[in-house]
């Protein structure tokens, strides 16, 4: 089975994932491929890597009048970017937009595709979750589910490889101003606090009042992790084994005794949580690693797609993590 897709944005990092796993996928073909400052170059002159099969594709204008026949289509724009030009796609062609302008939009199935995947399964717009959020909510949701932490006033520390910015001109993301340097950022009004908040009450049932959330800038290409502070009684084991029966069967979360490591996701679309408790104290931390392109962007994108189309949630991502 073929299924026509397409990418937009392709020339930035999420989009440039999105290409790397469809090109592997053993069931989506890619036909289409948009942007802006790429538009009128081959696919090969962006990535000289790619299979000689996409090789002469050419990156068009983006114009959501104008487009080929597809079964979905992956957009991968800035925030802010996507609202207006997605509204008018044809309704009969499946969206997964990576971009945050439909994150909790009504219409948009709300993509985390482990926690959720029933609620995607057969829609036609999917809103992917942010990277943070990803890494955060994965290593949250079975605590909240099982009442073990309080809902309120969770503080999430996070660090995020340089990649999670995007591929923008901003010299401050460049190699002299990054390498050796740890920046945080975002404070008290990150974009993704609505997000993680609405999300946090969503599985717990309570008021996600208080929340605290800051990620740092650190000096590494890709990865997250999300060190999370918490309130609640339950021991580090409860809380392991509540994260076992929830994702049990679940083929992408990995449940660890030892904290979680970025580089073991990544280059996959796999997340890694654990945890460690002290009743006496109340205090609960809940650890999450994702790759921020991978899990936190094109391999949750490429996971939804298949939840949407009918096939395999495995389809397509099956590599296992780059190492070293």
């Amino acid at each position: 089975m073929s299924i026509r897709v397409g990418i937009v944005g392709i020339s930035g990092f999420g989009g440039g994932e999105a290409l790397r796993l469809i090109a592997g996928h053993p069931s989506f073909e890619l036909v289409y491929a948009a942007g802006e400052s790429s538009a009128g170059s081959r696919l090969v002159d962006r990535f000289p890597g790619v299979p000689a099969g996409l090789a002469g594709l050419v990156i068009e204008k983006w114009d959501p009048a104008a487009l080929p026949k597809l079964d979905v289509l992956f957009a991968s724009l800035p925030t802010g970017a996507s609202a207006e030009a997605l509204a008018r796609v044809p309704s009969e062609v499946k969206i997964v937009d990576i971009g945050g302008d439909h994150r909790y939009v009504e219409g948009w199935a709300y993509g985390l595709a482990d926690i959720w995947p029933a609620e995607i399964q057969g829609r036609t717009r999917v809103a992917n979750p942010g990277c943070f959020p990803a890494a955060t909510l994965t290593a949250l949701a079975p605590l909240l589910a099982d009442k073990l932490i309080e809902p309120g006033n969770i503080v999430i520390d996070i660090k995020t490889g340089i990649s999670g910015a995007g591929r923008g001109g901003d010299s401050k993301f460049g190699y002299a101003e990054s390498n050796e340097n740890l920046v945080p950022y975002g404070l008290l009004r990150h974009t993704h606090m609505p997000e993680i908040a609405r999300t946090i009450e969503q599985l717990s049932g309570g008021s996600a009042a208080g929340l605290v959330f800051t990620p740092h800038l650190v000096p590494m290409t890709r990865g997250i992790l999300a060190t999370i502070y918490c309130r609640g009684r339950a021991s580090t084991g409860q809380c392991l084994d509540a994260a076992r029966r929830f994702y049990a069967g679940r083929a992408f979360v990995r449940v660890t005794d030892k904290p979680p490591q970025t580089k073991w996701a990544t280059g996959s679309n796999l997340a890694f949580v654990s945890y460690a408790a002290d009743p006496e104290r109340n205090l609960g931390i809940a650890m999450g690693v994702v790759d921020n392109l991978g899990k936190g962007a094109a391999g949750q994108a490429v996971q939804n797609a298949n939840l949407i189309c009918g096939l395999p949630e495995t389809a397509g991502l099956d590599g296992l993590p780059v190492w070293p």
